[in-house]
């Protein structure tokens, strides 16, 4: 089943061409409750304007889960090495869904990059708990493109810590939808690919994660999460901070990013300058 969240708040399932509207005011309020039932009114999916799927009480954020993009960060020289169960929190604000706009802070940033990563929708409460039981706590799986700020996070990094980087309006892009369990099967196998205008950045498959979906809840569990919460994955090689020539691969305004996973789907969302997003000049450069 996949479920969406539209036009204004509405929640639904995906039946075919339609969405079938849910009797429940928020997808958070759908997990906690263990479900809802149809309200009676449907949409074409065509006409329905999809909606980030979620926004959680809590978004964990994992990092160093794939060695490969590791590997790749040895390429610039962090002040901190991409160190194995990394996490932090994301700012749920900055969350968008597929179709809005990622706006390029120019005054704050001029490496405006793309992660592509599989986010894991936690289904009930839960803490304390083992690998053996985390697959009851998943609800289903959606696209998260985590954008990030590589000067800002480049010296963010000195002390070790980066957070202000990710959380920026709008570095949230989160869908199209959640896809349940049942329809993805095992997540441990899903092809991943992100697009920059048609143009292959990175490509890979979760067979490459160096910690399995089980472990890593159950690595978290002690922080307790809450039905409705997200965890991301962690990002695969390939994005333009860690390559031979960054500048040339960096997002700029008119870019359209594509991050595509096998049986979730394709979140979609264009670049667009500060001044095209609120119709003023950006404010002046920030020094960090």
């Amino acid at each position: 089943m996949k479920l969406a969240t539209y036009d204004e708040g509405k929640v639904g399932r995906v039946e075919g061409a339609e969405i079938v509207r849910l009797d429940v005011p928020t997808m958070r309020e759908y997990f906690a409750r263990g479900g809802a039932d149809d309200a009676g009114e449907r949409t074409p999916l065509a006409d329905a304007r999809l909606r980030a799927p979620i926004v959680p009480k809590k978004f964990f954020h994992t990092a160093g889960n794939f060695r490969e993009h590791e590997e790749e960060s040895k390429n610039v020289a962090w002040s901190h090495e991409i160190a194995p169960w990394i996490m932090f929190f994301q700012n749920v604000d900055a969350i968008v869904g597929t179709g809005e706009a990622i706006v390029y802070p120019e005054h704050l940033t001029e490496e405006l990059d793309y992660e592509l990563e599989l986010a894991v929708v936690i289904g009930k409460d839960g803490k304390w708990f083992g690998a053996d039981e985390a697959m009851d706590y998943v609800a289903g799986y959606t696209v998260f493109n985590d954008v990030t700020a590589r000067d800002i996070q480049r010296r963010e990094m000195r002390s070790g810590v980066f957070s202000f980087c990710k959380a920026i309006d709008t570095f949230c892009p989160l869908g199209p939808w959640i896809v349940t369990p049942d329809e993805v099967g095992d997540p441990h196998g899903l092809s991943m690919e992100l697009r920059v205008n048609g143009d292959v950045r990175q490509s890979s498959n979760m067979s490459r994660m160096s910690g399995s979906v089980p472990e890593i809840l159950a690595h978290y569990s002690p922080l307790g999460f809450s039905a409705g919460d997200v965890l991301s994955l962690g990002t695969v090689s390939g994005v333009a901070g860690f390559s031979d020539d960054p500048a040339s691969l960096y997002l700029k305004p008119g870019d359209v990013v594509e991050a595509e996973i096998e049986r979730i789907g394709v979140l979609r969302n264009p670049v667009v300058g500060w001044e095209e997003a609120h119709g003023e000049p950006a404010p002046a450069k920030v020094r960090w």
